[in-house]
Order: structure tokens, then sequence, then C-alpha cells
């Protein structure tokens, strides 16, 4: 097949943030279909777009048509829409260029489904649109969309998107529910979730003790780790506090954050309030995606994070998945599918997210008990391998793209 993918922040390993975009797009070349990718630069090398307009590269057997547009996790909501609206006028303009047997627009952000759909007609290619955050729902609940106005247009958008398309990709049932919600044909829709990359996260003990001894403070003390952006939604304060409270029950543990956005001052502030500032609780910047595997060999623990709403427990997060397939076991403080999936498997420990000093206890204990955390990292490798290997997801997402290319009907 010929296939125009569309995502405004596509990432390599060389840089920092989830990279499903590049991971399926070069599967499915690998596959022998034909790929074109359009994207920004928000999250890519300088050298992918040293200049105004498009640039265009060879990437894992991926054309990949980049459009510099800077982006930054500081940037404040206004001026991220901004940027959302001028890719969304540059790709509209750039995919009418293509030809293609299917067009594939990911979000977030919902703007690109502008482009999906003018791609559709233009190209009389069928759209599968695939759905990583539930749009506007969740500006809306932390109070980043609060314009009548802006609110009606992206719930027309929304809906517009998913019923201007020939299937619908949800990365997690809760969003699968939202889009069927929206009257979208269940059959329709297929759940692939973020996946685990088994192979890219085999980490030696050696690169965990390289990375170790970056930090003097580290030693073989346990260490919890939090690495991904610090924007509002994620809520990140939440691990300083935490600190504080284990700070009595085990000194020894040390916490470290591997992020940069909006927040970070924040929460930097907060942890020198509550005394923990780099005595026990760290923060360095983001380390790129192929660094991550020893990073997360080095910790004990791996967190995922998010404030206390409920729109949130639909997440898909790569963090989780990530430490997943590193064999860590991963500790959130939200409910919903993946909260199930720890206490079903016992993978992983759910945080409560109101009750630090429960949430401390709870941290300790498992800290304590080695053979328990072994346990919970062998279950964790488990779990990725057979429920959320990437290979096996990618071909789902094929037999996806090729039922809607096709127009063969029927859930995958």
């Amino acid at each position: 097949m010929r296939i125009l993918y569309l995502h405004q922040y596509f990432i390599e390993p060389r840089g920092v943030g989830g990279t499903r975009s590049y991971e399926m797009a070069r599967r499915l070349a690998a596959t022998g279909h034909e790929i074109t990718l359009l994207t920004s630069s928000a999250f890519l090398d300088e050298s992918r777009a040293p200049g105004p307009g498009w640039h265009v590269h060879e990437i894992e057997g991926v054309r990949v048509e980049v459009y510099r547009l800077p982006y930054s996790n500081r940037d404040a909501f206004p001026r991220r829409i901004r940027k959302f609206l001028a890719f969304m006028w540059a790709c509209t303009r750039r995919a009418r260029g293509h030809r293609a047997d299917v067009v594939f627009a990911t979000s977030a952000p919902l703007t690109i489904a502008v482009p999906g759909l003018l791609a559709k007609g233009k190209l009389r290619a069928p759209l599968v649109f695939e759905v990583r955050d539930l749009w506007p729902e969740l500006p809306i609940a932390v109070g980043a969309l609060r314009n009548p106005l802006l609110i009606a247009a992206a719930r027309w958008l929304e809906r517009r998107a998913y019923h201007g398309s020939a299937r619908v990709v949800a990365l997690s049932p809760g969003m699968a529910d939202g889009v069927a919600a929206t009257g979208y044909p269940r059959e329709r829709i297929s759940v692939i979730p973020n996946s685990c990359d088994l192979e890219f996260f085999r980490a030696t003990d050696e690169a965990a003790a390289r990375f170790r001894a970056r930090f003097p403070w580290l030693g073989d003390r346990p260490l919890v780790i939090y690495a991904g952006a610090l924007g509002l939604i994620n809520g990140v304060g939440y691990l300083a506090e935490l600190a504080a409270a284990v700070r009595p029950l085990a000194p020894e543990v040390r916490f470290l954050v591997l992020g940069d956005g909006m927040e970070r001052e924040k929460i930097e502030a907060r942890a020198r309030d509550l005394g923990v500032w780099e005595d026990t609780f760290f923060m360095v910047p983001p380390v790129p995606k192929r660094e991550m595997p020893a990073v997360l060999r080095a910790a004990d623990l791996a967190t995922s994070l998010f404030l206390p709403i409920e729109a949130m427990w639909h997440n898909s997060a790569n963090k989780f998945f990530d430490a997943l397939a590193a064999g860590r076991p991963p500790a959130i403080n939200y409910g919903g599918w993946q909260a199930d999936l720890l206490r079903e498997t016992g993978a992983g420990i759910v945080l409560d997210p109101h009750d630090r000093d429960a949430a401390a206890y709870a941290l300790v204990s498992v800290l304590d008990d080695r053979d328990a955390l072994q346990t919970m990292g062998e279950a964790a490798r488990r779990l990725a391998r057979e429920r959320f290997d990437r290979d096996t997801l990618a071909a789902r997402l094929e037999s996806v793209l090729r039922a809607a290319a096709t127009g063969t009907g029927g859930a995958i």
C-alpha cells in the first residue's frame, strides 16, 4: 500500500519522547509498504529542518517530510494552539501533492484531523484516524480550554474526525468507549495501545552502573524515577511530596526526575519547600530515547503520573510500556485499565493519589522486599512480551490500514 502518514510530533530514538510513529512506520516500510510521513520539526534534531519550509529525509525506509516549526514543552496553551494551526495549514497544502491508498492521521493534536479529512477527499483515499488522547476532554478538564466557542468547535471537529474515517484506532479501551459514545460504529474501532520494544530495552548491568556512576548521591541506593514531560496535566509535584513522605520511613531512597516542561520550576520550588531538594529528590534534563534502556535498568521503580482527573485514566503513556519492556515495575497514581492490569498481573503498584503517607508506605514496602520487587519485574516483562509486543501490534495496525484501503469490514 501507499500510506500517507500524518503526525505533527514524530520523534526518532535520538530524540526525547515517545517513538510510536517511528516504530510503526519503519515496520510498515519493512513489510513492503510505501510510507510518506508528514511531520513538524518540533521534537527532531536541528539537522532535520535547518531552514524554513519542508525538508525531505529517508529514515529507516520511510520518506519523512519535515516542516520547520520549533516547539517547546514550556509553551503556554495559546502558543501551542497557534502552532497546531500553523502545522495544520502547512500539512494540508503538502498532503495534496501526494498519492495514497490510505491516509493515516494520528493525534494529538486534534487539528491533524483537518489535513487528514481534506487529503482523504483530494486523494480519494480512505482515512484511518488514530486517537492518542480524548480531545477536547483533557484540555477542558485541566482548564486549558475554556472558551465556549473553541470548545464547541473542538467537539465538532472531534466528531467530524471520527465519522469521516473508514476506521478508528484507539490507544486504550476508554478511548474506544469515547469514540463509540459519539455514535461511531464499535466494530470499526480497533484498540492498539502503546507497545513494548523488547529487544531495544535489553540494557546491561554495566550500562546501568555507568548511569548510576554519573550521580555521586546515588551509589547503590534504591532509585525511583520519572522520565517524561513536566506539564500541568502530569502532576509531577506529587513525586516531590511522595519523596517527603518516604524520607522518614526510608531515608536512603532516591527520587530522580528526567524531564522538562512548563511546571519544572514549580516542582523544584515544591521540593525545596518540603526540604527534599537535592537531598532525596533530584531533577536533570531529559535524555534521548536511546539512553532510556540504561536509565530503566538502573532504576528500581519507574513512575507514570497524572493529576487526579478521571479522564486521564484512559491514557496510554509511553513511560508505562517502556518500564514493562525493561522489566521494571511501573508505579502509577491513577485508576483505569492500567491500574487493573497491574493489580491483575502483579507487574507493578498503584499509589494512592490523595494520601501521600499511604502511597509512601506502599512504595517503601515494595522497595524493602527485593524478592517481591524481582517478581514484579519478571511479571512486567512477561506482560510486555505476551500482550504489548510492538511487532504484534504493528501487524494489527497493518491489518487495520489494509481493511480501510480495501473496504473490507469486520472488527480487528
